[in-house]
């Protein structure tokens, strides 16, 4: 729907990955295959409306180079949604060169501006240290200078404007999306029709509107949010807000502090998947160093992931648990 409204107001969206056509974990099935001819479908081409053209093209495995190529494209087309998908997240350290060189500060170098969004899909779901983290922590370590923003949405709908927010801009910045993994197919990853349409905009935060007092504040971003939120509702707690930074740079500093104010009488906790030496838990910490806010996550570990299923579960039942306060 973003694409597709993109296009019927005259962009172009361009995007290029691993096995993007198809979708690198299903969501997407831009392009569809003909059994027998091998002859190529792409939906979103047939909008009779669209002034727009969608150009999806699957790459080779070489990062570096393909990264690179977008990002010019980028600059030399800012008018145009060009999107470059990691089939996991962290296979971008390929192109680690790229993004410190150009990404990160190419704007303040030269004075040129990228529109460029990388989707990297990341979370903690026992897939092994390959497949389980975009390394966060190294893009938030970057940012400053309003150089790029960095996102970990959680609904449909806050996706949709986020990338809208590409183009509505009056200026363009690199766009570094978490992408969700186990979310796509989540039963309760969904949003009302009513979300996408008229004022409604990208929710930088998501606020807890179903507890009023709480004794445990709960700050997360991404999918660990509907773990949490499961082990509330099987466990019947009243008294645990669960918020969703959403956008974490530039943080939605003034907005969270709000909700910190609305619970003063409560204990704030930030909740990652990630190992506390990785993910956002540093970065956020440079923010609210003088407030009484402590970390829950696994413990800190020189590999991204585990490699064993078996204890993969393990961990993220013990980090869900300390959440709420039942493990010490």
């Amino acid at each position: 729907m973003a694409y597709g409204s993109l296009m019927l107001e005259g962009s172009n969206v361009r995007m290029s990955g691993q096995d993007v056509k198809r979708g690198t974990f299903s969501h997407r099935h831009a392009v569809f295959f003909d059994e027998k001819t091998n002859e190529e479908y792409n939906r979103l081409n047939t909008l009779e409306e669209a002034d727009g053209k969608f150009m999806i093209y699957n790459s080779l495995l070489s990062e570096f180079a393909v990264l690179g190529f977008e990002y010019g494209y980028s600059q030399s087309s800012p008018d145009h949604l060009t999107i470059w998908e990691a089939q996991f997240g962290d296979f971008y350290n390929g192109a680690q060169t790229i993004v410190d060189q150009f990404i990160s500060a190419g704007e303040s170098k030269w004075q040129r501006m990228s529109g460029l969004v990388m989707l990297l899909p990341h979370g903690m779901e026992g897939q092994g240290p390959e497949h389980s983290s975009a390394r966060l922590e190294r893009f938030l370590q970057m940012c400053a200078n309003f150089n790029m923003i960095v996102a970990n949405v959680t609904t449909p709908a806050n996706f949709f404007h986020l990338i809208r927010r590409q183009l509505a801009m009056p200026y363009r910045k690199p766009l570094i999306h978490m992408s969700p993994k186990s979310m796509l197919r989540h039963p309760e990853c969904v949003s009302e029709f009513s979300e996408f349409t008229g004022k409604t905009k990208f929710r930088e935060v998501i606020s807890d509107d179903t507890v009023k007092k709480a004794k445990r504040v709960l700050f997360c971003s991404g999918k660990v949010y509907y773990e949490l939120n499961e082990f509330r509702r099987a466990n019947d707690i009243k008294d645990v807000a669960i918020v969703r930074v959403e956008q974490l740079y530039p943080l939605p500093e003034t907005e969270i502090r709000s909700i910190m104010k609305k619970y003063e009488k409560a204990e704030f906790f930030w909740v990652q998947e990630e190992s506390s030496n990785m993910g956002a838990w540093a970065y956020f910490m440079n923010y609210f160093r003088r407030e009484s806010i402590e970390c829950i996550s696994r413990k800190a570990s020189a590999s991204p992931a585990t490699g064993f299923k078996k204890i993969h579960d393990q961990q993220q039942e013990q980090l869900i648990k300390a959440a709420f306060g039942l493990i010490i």
